[in-house]
């Protein structure tokens, strides 16, 4: 365990995890965020007495708590004296034990039925999502040049800003120390939720503001907005907010649409914004103290007149000032 403890705080949380559900739900909580209401399912037990528990283990820094709208859901912490315990207590625990073994298997039934949700909720909307990608390269294009835009610097800690379906988070996964995705929809973090739970990868969901993010200033490595601003009032104002976050030297890589003329996406889609030029991108980041890096438009093989290009825009935080001369992604 790398983090070191004090007497009275190890104490506390020795006491807190010490019984036998507590130490289940740590098990459970180590595979990622759960609600109180899949841990009640799981565990079988009434929803105050999991409550309970789970107080005094966020109380002793060893579980994470957040809202999100009338939900709260629950995690084992990351950071901090807590979490490393937390870390060490599940990895003396025997993966074969028989009660941790079924609670394994009814958290993948969980899982199953958020995943069956999750389809639903997308067989509803595939058509009109479906009418949109139609209008631009591949998916696993925009994917690929996401990915080149970042090179092969480590994302350290990642942000994900509007995360939707968290694919982006499934994408950057392998190249992240720490995962952690916004939304203001709590439909589509359940989405996410259900994805990221199918493809193995763990990461912080938060239902929150991009205006007024809950997180610490310079937290972040890297921070991504994918097909997010042409959705806001004032993208500026979320550039402005998510440099905030960044580290010094962190990156910002905008993926959205460059200036089309399709109206029906703002009258049938919700799009406040009709693309974003260059010019007007990197007049943004300069004003939210960032510096252009790179730059990159994927037109589709169809007319411009006809279809939608898609624009990468990277900037860097400007402390320490980095030489970095606007370029083109190759």
């Amino acid at each position: 365990m790398a983090a070191s403890m004090g007497l009275e705080p190890m104490v506390a949380a020795l006491r807190a995890a010490g019984e036998d559900t507590r130490l289940r739900l740590l098990a459970l909580l180590s595979t990622g965020e759960l609600s109180v209401s899949d841990l009640t399912d799981i565990l079988g037990q009434s929803q105050p007495r999991i409550s309970r528990h789970l107080k005094l283990m966020v109380d002793a820094g060893l579980l994470v708590r957040h809202r999100e709208g009338a939900w709260a859901f629950f995690a084992l912490a990351s950071e901090g004296e807590g979490g490393a315990l937390g870390r060490a207590l599940i990895a003396t625990l025997d993966p074969m034990d028989a009660t941790l073994m079924a609670d394994r298997q009814r958290l993948d039934a969980v899982r199953t039925a958020r995943a069956e949700a999750a389809q639903t909720y997308f067989a509803r909307h595939a058509v009109e999502w479906d009418r949109i990608r139609s209008l631009h390269v591949a998916d696993d294009e925009v994917e690929a040049a996401v990915r080149a835009a970042l090179g092969d610097e480590s994302c350290g800690a990642l942000l994900d800003l509007g995360t939707g379906t968290g694919r982006m988070l499934q994408v950057l996964a392998d190249r992240a120390e720490r995962l952690v995705g916004v939304d203001a929809s709590h439909a589509m973090l359940a989405v996410a939720r259900a994805h990221l739970a199918q493809a193995g990868v763990r990461a912080e969901l938060r239902q929150c503001d991009v205006y007024a993010l809950p997180f610490e200033m310079q937290g972040f490595d890297t921070i991504i907005l994918h097909q997010v601003l042409h959705f806001l009032d004032d993208p500026a104002r979320a550039l402005r907010e998510a440099a905030l976050r960044l580290k010094p030297g962190g990156r910002l890589l905008v993926v959205d649409f460059a200036p089309h003329h399709h109206e029906f996406l703002r009258s049938e889609q919700a799009h406040r914004r009709l693309g974003f030029s260059r010019q007007q991108m990197e007049g943004w980041f300069r004003e939210a103290g960032l510096v252009p890096v790179a730059h990159r438009d994927l037109a589709p093989e169809a007319s411009a007149n006809d279809h939608l290009t898609v624009s990468l825009f990277l900037a860097r935080d400007t402390r320490p000032v980095l030489p970095f001369a606007t370029r083109e992604i190759a």
